[in-house]
């Protein structure tokens, strides 16, 4: 088999909510060769539910497979436009499922989503009905499979012999989180004047040496960050402002400093070192756009889009690297943004709605089901 795969997947309601059920196919890309089915019955759900449940199903069989690209192709605009970050997830009940497919999506090294007709879509709505067929006739399901979902979702005995609860809060997560404290770093000389400043690798001020100081203190004192049995790790980006901020927390922790290339800033290209103003007379019509459009790249330099792909595969790493861990990141702005980006299952629209200060904290948890839940966003109450 490729590594290269095509996900099909779909889902039913009959009724609207109604007995449902989802169907997923993953085909060999280069012959079209069917690879894994996957289907289900839902109890009482609605459509967009069982769509989700589909393109869940699709991914695990996928990872399972150990692609790592796939074409994701669906008959939902609603999943299909959702998943592609241009549509809100207003939904309550869609917020959870998009959050678990994103974090299935870490697993691949690309993936791209891709709206189809339902009549080409068959094979996986032939499977969603015989599972929503099956539902209604009572068949009873497979004992094996079901004991197997069930060590999947709820945790062994522990050694007393008594049952771990399924779920960690009243967001239904399950599991040990993985918990990342996300520190911006300090002043620079170029922050002073507000000017871009992405690979230019320029050191903290002297005001940036206290803030990052500061935010050391206040990382102290929060759980699981400095504890009698190891202090968290602290992942830095590679540029000077960072690695100054990170190197304050780690003498401040006694953590272990590891540098990740892919916590660098967005290359601004020929827009480094000018200010907005300067960049927006210099490149009126390129400046617009990139305002507006996470695609559009500066002379030279690299679009929003690539610093999420970027950090999306940063942190897919980082989450197995360091499953059920408190890490530090001292990165920039950006990558913050689509570290919170993806934990939100947010579109595109925070890069630019959403404003992070220096040395400001962050904090996000990632839990091993697909969950995920922000905890703080931009505190600098400690910067006094």
């Amino acid at each position: 088999m490729s590594t290269r795969v095509i996900i099909e997947a779909d889902g039913g309601s009959r009724g609207n909510p109604g007995p449902a059920g989802f169907g997923a196919v993953v085909r060999e890309a280069d012959d079209g060769r069917v690879l894994a089915e996957r289907s289900g019955g839902l109890g009482r759900a609605t459509n967009n539910f069982a769509e989700y449940r589909g393109l869940i199903a699709g991914l695990r069989a996928a990872r399972e497979l150990g692609a790592s690209e796939a074409e994701i192709r669906l008959d939902s605009k609603l999943v299909v436009e959702q998943m592609s970050g241009r549509w809100k997830i207003k939904h309550p009940d869609l917020q959870p499922l998009a959050r678990e497919a994103t974090q299935l999506l870490f697993g691949f090294v690309s993936a791209n989503f891709r709206w189809i007709a339902r009549e080409y879509n068959k094979h996986a709505d032939r499977l969603a009905n015989e599972a929503m067929d099956a539902q209604e006739r009572g068949d009873e399901p497979d004992p094996e499979a079901e004991r197997a979902v069930n060590e999947e979702l709820f945790p062994a005995e522990s050694a007393s012999g008594r049952s771990e609860p399924a779920a960690r809060s009243w967001t239904g997560a399950v599991g040990t989180p993985t918990r990342l404290l996300l520190l911006r770093h300090g002043q620079s000389a170029l922050s002073v004047d507000k000017r871009y400043s992405g690979r230019g690798d320029v050191a903290l001020t002297e005001l940036g040496q206290q803030q990052a100081h500061a935010a050391a203190k206040r990382l102290v004192s929060m759980e699981g960050v400095a504890t009698p049995e190891g202090s968290a790790v602290v992942l830095s980006s590679p540029l000077a402002r960072a690695r100054g901020t990170a190197e304050a927390v780690v003498s401040a922790t006694g953590g272990e400093l590891v540098v990740h290339e892919g916590l660098v800033e967005t290359d601004f290209g020929s827009w480094e070192g000018l200010t907005f103003t300067e960049a927006s007379e210099q490149y009126p019509e390129l400046h617009r756009s990139w305002l507006g459009d996470p695609s559009v790249e500066p002379p030279e330099g690299e679009s929003l889009n690539a610093v999420f792909e970027r950090v999306r595969r940063t942190l897919d790493e980082i989450l197995r690297d360091y499953a059920g861990r408190t890490v530090v990141l001292v990165t920039h702005v950006t990558p913050i943004k689509a570290v919170l980006r993806t934990a939100l299952a947010a579109g595109p629209e925070l890069f630019y709605r959403l404003h992070l200060d220096l040395a400001s904290l962050s904090a996000t948890e990632f839990y091993p089901d697909g969950n995920a839940s922000v905890r703080l966003v931009n505190d600098t109450s400690y910067l006094g």
